[in-house]
């Protein structure tokens, strides 16, 4: 009996775990699917590495926008810039270095 019980407590752990690593997977697709369309914009990248600038540096969150002509492209620069800043911030807080370094 002791044998049946420590197995099927193996197998629940196994089909667990399994679950558990499937589910994260999938929602670091989702992520990763919906910021496609912004990494590949020039001004949203720019925006990531001033963000990341400011933070570092200890200036206060405030995007220099007026570097890009089109509204969409300040638009996605500003996106970027907020994105760049906390993520520095964030990292440094929780003591992890920054993914997109």
């Amino acid at each position: 009996m002791g044998k049946l019980f420590t197995f099927t407590l193996a197998i629940v752990v196994c089909l667990g775990t399994t679950a558990m690593l499937a589910s994260h997977d999938h929602a670091v697709r989702i992520s990763q699917k919906t910021n496609v369309p912004l990494a590949s914009d020039a001004a949203f990248r720019d925006g990531l590495y001033v963000g990341k600038l400011a933070a570092e540096s200890g200036r206060p969150l405030h995007a220099p926008a007026g570097r890009w002509s089109k509204d969409a492209d300040r638009a996605n620069f500003v996106a970027g810039f907020q994105r760049g800043y906390n993520d520095t911030l964030a990292s440094r807080v929780s003591g992890r270095p920054n993914r997109r370094d």
